[in-house]
């Protein structure tokens, strides 16, 4: 048995504390006499997030550049204008993200920025994970930092805290998932969704299907709801970061179910009323993405809050600000298709709100279920003739029940299916049972529930650790 000094931050301070490592499984005293398991190496997990992420992203390029050169064939010039903006922007967007997470500007590593200048980003980064795996564990690598969290079982906070002991290898790995996360969610609501949007709204508009575009489409709305899950698996590590979260296969169907419903629903709603009030639409989404975008900001300037600081070290406040108002930008576009998981804080240096309510919940997806309603009666009354071979009543019922459904899903999802379910002060049951309580006139108005953990006696773990290695543990979006 070996003791090692670590170096912590407390307070501004570097602290040299001891860490006693015992074999895996072993057991130690902790601090104020608690148990705490000490398991010496963090197991690598593969990277096939990354993997999927590059996949995603080669097979949309090259599926819309085939695309592009039908229809530059076929002289229709305004589609293929948009398809090349569709798929150009949010790969600009991307070869930025992963060179500044990877902060390769200042390294001298020209043949990755060549690649990235080739818009082929991705697809080096993806090779140097994998090459990150093969090489990860031939030898013992001294760790870099140490984490610690306590695990869930069946929704419940279970045991002691648990540490472990992260490599290099597996740090080098972390960065890679954190920035293909972020890449995945600029593709798949920059890139894809206004992709698939405008190749179903051509499909209909021409009145026939190629197989390309068919293809593009099914892509597209593969990487949507991938960005959609990832941004929900994000929320839920960030809301419960003290904890080891493992998302189970059900939950992750309930999600896919969840989200695909969601976003198909919404997008074929926005399409159809197109098709019909062609110009209208062009109101209707620029009053969604008004609302989405200065919400945060007006939320800021009412609590009359100041700008993070550190959110990036060389950055000025104009610098600052050009960052969040991308971010909340990405967080409109979010937004208009589907619920984004999470609130946005501008005064939090995190920029997340830490204390989600169900009110935001269920203000988004009624209002959202009313305009989708409205939106589908005001194309079946000014619908074409195109629809002749169409029961439209059908096809009307058809999108509003499957929105129900994937309304239905959520609420399983959140009753039954989250990691940290029975952690909430108040669950999709209490809610329920209090809006009905209160229509009856039974009970009085009680206070907004609100999705945070209730308050265990669990360790403070940021005296004990100092900074939170908050990225920096598993991928729980391997499965997705």
């Amino acid at each position: 048995m070996t003791i090692r000094s670590t170096p912590w931050s407390r307070g501004g301070e570097m602290v040299d504390s001891c860490i006693t490592e015992l074999p895996q499984g072993a057991v130690a005293s902790g601090e104020n006499g608690d148990v705490v398991l000490v398991i010496n190496h963090s197991r690598v997990t593969p990277p096939l997030s990354v993997l999927w992420a590059a996949v995603l992203y080669c097979a949309e390029f090259i599926c819309a550049a085939v695309l592009c050169s039908i229809y530059h064939n076929n002289g229709d010039k305004i589609w293929m204008g948009l398809t090349i903006t569709f798929v150009l922007v949010p790969s600009v967007l991307t070869q930025l993200t992963l060179t500044f997470v990877h902060r390769d500007l200042g390294r001298d590593r020209p043949l990755v920025l060549f690649m990235h200048l080739l818009l082929l980003g991705p697809l080096i980064r993806c090779v140097e994970a994998l090459v990150i795996y093969c090489k990860a564990g031939r030898k013992e690598e001294p760790y870099v930092t140490i984490t610690r969290k306590r695990k869930l079982k069946n929704g419940n906070a279970v045991g002691s805290p648990m540490e472990w002991e992260i490599g290099h290898s597996e740090r080098k790995l972390a960065v890679h998932r954190n920035a293909f996360k972020r890449t995945a969610i600029i593709q798949a609501f920059l890139g894809s969704t206004p992709q698939l949007t405008l190749q179903l709204y051509a499909a209909i508009q021409e009145k026939y299907l190629l197989s390309t575009r068919v293809v593009l489409m099914v892509i597209s709305l593969i990487s949507i709801t991938y960005g959609a899950l990832v941004c929900s698996v994000l929320a839920i590590q960030i809301r419960y970061d003290d904890y080891k979260v493992r998302v189970k296969p059900a939950a992750y169907l309930c999600m896919v179910l969840w989200r695909g419903l969601e976003i198909t629903t919404r997008i074929a709603s926005l399409v159809l009323f197109s098709t019909a009030l062609t110009f209208w639409v062009i109101p209707v989404g620029l009053a969604n993405l008004f609302i989405f975008f200065f919400q945060p900001w007006v939320e800021f300037w009412v609590r009359k809050a100041s700008m993070p600081e550190n959110i990036e070290k060389n950055f000025s406040k104009l610098g600052t600000t050009v960052v969040l108002c991308m971010v909340t930008l990405l967080y409109a576009c979010i937004n208009i298709f589907c619920w984004s998981a999470v609130q946005l804080n501008l005064a939090d240096h995190d920029l997340i709100e830490k204390q989600p309510r169900w009110s935001h919940l269920a203000i988004y997806y009624t209002f959202r279920f009313f305009e989708n309603v409205v939106l589908i009666i005001l194309w079946f009354s000014f619908q074409s003739d195109f629809y002749v071979y169409v029961c439209v009543p059908l096809l009307v019922v058809q999108l509003i029940v499957c929105y129900g459904l994937a309304v239905l899903f959520m609420l399983l999802f959140y009753q039954f299916c989250h990691p940290a379910r029975k952690l909430f002060k108040h669950n999709v049951e209490d809610c329920l049972r209090c809006v009905c309580c209160q229509k009856k006139g039974q009970l009085q108005p009680q206070d907004d529930g609100v999705l945070v953990p209730e308050d265990l006696q669990h360790p403070d773990l940021t005296t004990q650790l100092g900074e939170r290695e908050t990225d920096i543990l598993d991928d729980t979006t391997e499965a997705a």
